[in-house]
């Protein structure tokens, strides 16, 4: 793995993913997510997001550019990149007959981590909001929001240093939602960077270093969330979602 500084952990470069259809659905998007960076692509549904992601985690292959974890290639070297990648679907997908410990434990081994305490297990899981009277709880008793702290348990355990969110607020009531960002941003500062694709407009906000726009399998605007912070994103957003895009003003 490349240790230059310079490189970004996360980078696209000219990624496009065009399928066997015709359909184009990641149109040569340029991007790059440093240390301490939180980069959020909005989009509706059929955007791209989740096709770009699907690409770094080496799910789909790109048509032309690359999706690159700190200057590797991911469908060139799949399995060095991943041990640098921590991945929470909308979804999580875990196993609903075992306990949160369980689920924490056999996922952090199968990420490569052998050395992870019964202690260290407990103290994650309370740092995403689990008390302890669940850990021992099978998931199949659990809200989408507790089973969705379980998945960022096992991304924080796994300690990669680069992190991929796909619609990570989707479903969560505004309590989970809160601790969610709230996390998201103890995360930045630790150093993590963190690609998100979401509908979460205004957590977007809140919480990103770059805020990018994805429509149509192309990347319509891209902007540091600083130059955003007394602007309406919500009414930028869906000028863009119209089609008004030479008229914007950011």
């Amino acid at each position: 793995m490349n240790t230059d500084t310079n490189i970004p952990t996360i980078e696209a470069v000219n990624l496009t993913k065009r399928y066997e259809d015709g359909v184009l659905a990641v149109d040569n998007i340029n991007f790059e997510v440093q240390a301490g960076e939180v980069f959020a692509m909005l989009g509706g549904n059929g955007a791209g997001k989740t096709t770009a992601i699907n690409i770094f985690l080496n799910m789909l292959e790109p048509t032309k550019g690359e999706a690159k974890i700190k200057g590797i290639a991911s469908h060139i070297e799949p399995l060095t990149v991943k041990k640098e990648l921590a991945y929470v679907s909308e979804n999580v997908m875990l196993y609903p007959n075992f306990s949160a410990m369980q689920n924490i434990d056999f996922f952090t081994k199968l990420g490569g981590r052998t050395d992870v305490s019964e202690d260290e297990y407990h103290a994650v899981l309370r740092r995403v909001g689990l008390p302890e009277q669940v850990h021992s709880k099978k998931l199949k008793s659990f809200s989408k929001g507790m089973r969705q702290k379980c998945g960022i348990a096992i991304a924080i355990l796994k300690n990669a240093s680069a992190i991929l969110l796909d619609e990570p607020t989707s479903g969560l009531d505004p309590k989970a939602g809160f601790e969610f960002m709230n996390l998201l941003k103890e995360l930045k500062e630790e150093g993590k960077a963190i690609l998100m694709s979401t509908h979460d407009i205004f957590r977007a906000k809140e919480a990103a270093s770059t805020i990018a726009i994805m429509d149509n399998g192309r990347m319509v605007m891209r902007e540091a969330a600083s130059n955003l912070f007394d602007k309406d994103l919500e009414s930028i957003y869906m000028q863009y979602m119209a089609g008004h895009t030479t008229s914007l003003k950011v």
